[in-house]
């Protein structure tokens, strides 16, 4: 299927033009898998273990070492000492490292040009030959990750059979999922946009969806560094005079004077 491009749009630059910072993409991404271990490990201590309520044998005249019960650590079947017990791995993460985070992954995949953009998921019916079609129309190879609408039902469940495509909600995206993908692929109501209008020009093309999908591949142009302001015409002025030696106005006003 094909789709016809609508032209450029501008992303935001605070989201997809920073400078990726590594330190906070580590730190977050550790503390997402940390807090996605189930940490249901559990071991038996000597009181928990059954068994072993009785001493082996007396305490003195048999030549061995006192016991008192079987299922001390260091009898076999005994109980383990200072073994795993349930517990939480979550890491407390602040909100604005997370932000951090996302934005660096962000920005790292549209310098890398792999960032698509389309206008909607126009799929009629959950079809995977649609999703197929739909990925082929937009060029993409590898691990995508199509960040979805609550609304857009239909294209969830037509991606959910392509192992190699991971759908997730606009609320729900994270620098991991971004991270473990090579392509990111947003809809104009899923796009990330920034708080203040860009200043420079990180563009993107975006294509119809008139068939059941139509996007188009992204592209990351570098956001236009600010040139050195050249100097007015009074200034170029006073500058050729002082260069030739002949006194400027206020020079001459002071001869004048």
């Amino acid at each position: 299927m094909h789709g016809a491009s609508l032209g450029e749009v501008q992303l935001a630059p605070e989201v997809f033009g920073i400078q990726p910072n590594l330190a906070v993409l580590h730190q977050v991404v550790t503390a997402q898998l940390a807090a996605a271990r189930a940490g249901t490990q559990s071991t038996k201590t000597r009181a928990e273990v059954s068994g072993g309520g009785s001493k082996p044998w007396r305490q003195k005249g048999t030549g061995r070492a006192r016991q008192g019960s079987t299922r001390s650590p260091i009898w076999k079947g005994g109980g383990v000492a200072l073994g795993p017990k349930p517990r939480s791995y979550a890491q407390r993460t602040p909100k604005k490292m997370v932000r951090l985070a996302l934005r660096s992954a962000l920005s790292d995949r549209a310098s890398e040009s792999k960032v698509a953009l389309v206008d909607a998921w126009r799929f009629e019916v959950p079809r995977t030959k649609d999703a197929i079609e739909a990925l082929d129309a937009l060029g993409l190879r590898g691990r995508v990750l199509v960040v979805v609408d609550r609304e857009d039902v239909t294209a969830e469940r037509s991606f959910a059979n392509l192992p190699e495509v991971q759908t997730v909600l606009a609320s729900e995206l994270s620098a991991y999922d971004v991270l473990r993908h090579d392509w990111v692929v947003f809809t104009d109501a899923t796009l990330p946009m920034g708080e203040a209008p860009p200043s420079g020009t990180v563009t993107t093309e975006t294509s119809s969806a008139a068939s059941p999908a139509a996007p188009s591949t992204a592209s990351h142009v570098a956001p236009a560094e600010a040139s050195e302001a050249a100097p007015s015409g009074v200034e170029r002025e006073a500058m050729e005079e002082e260069e030739a030696g002949e006194p400027v106005d206020g020079d001459a006003e002071e001869e004048a004077e």
